[in-house]
């Protein structure tokens, strides 16, 4: 066996159906398309959304809320998982970037640090922003919680 000489497996591969090559091959006349209307004309593609004729999904359903151009989302981040990262790699600063560079976020995310989970090293915390609760917990162990701008 060489390059010359392979084929595909018996059955792995079909012969393409040739339409619309005169009648005598069977698949002439219509070419498998049907008798009129606008699937049976070249050019023709269905619209996005489109339903028969019946009033789309996207126009029957109402409009409702609104997006707020101002929102500003940050990534969360716990306590327990700044616990966590502290012990395993022995820190007492934790900022956005050991927060990037441990995988938790992207560069591109902001970040806010939430109260859920047990703190208890003194820590260093740098981040965008804060909740209430974690703030307190982060100063309850002596730490400091600084805002980036």
């Amino acid at each position: 066996m060489n390059l010359s000489n392979l084929r595909p497996a018996e059955g792995a591969t079909k012969t393409r159906k040739r339409i619309g090559r005169g009648t005598g091959s069977g698949l002439g006349g219509t070419s498998t398309r049907g008798h009129k209307g606008a699937k049976s004309r070249s050019g023709y593609s269905k619209k996005i959304g489109f339903e028969g004729g019946q009033m789309p999904i996207q126009r029957r359903l109402p409009k409702f809320g609104f997006k707020n151009i101002n929102r500003v989302e940050y990534k969360p981040i716990n306590l327990g998982t700044l616990q966590a990262l502290a012990e395993a790699k022995g820190l007492t600063k934790i900022d956005v970037q050991t927060l990037i560079d441990a995988g938790f976020v992207s560069s591109k995310h902001l970040v806010k640090i939430l109260g859920n989970g047990a703190l208890t090293s003194k820590l260093e915390v740098v981040a965008h922003a804060f909740s209430k609760s974690a703030e307190a917990a982060i100063q309850a162990v002596g730490g400091t919680a600084t805002k980036l701008d």
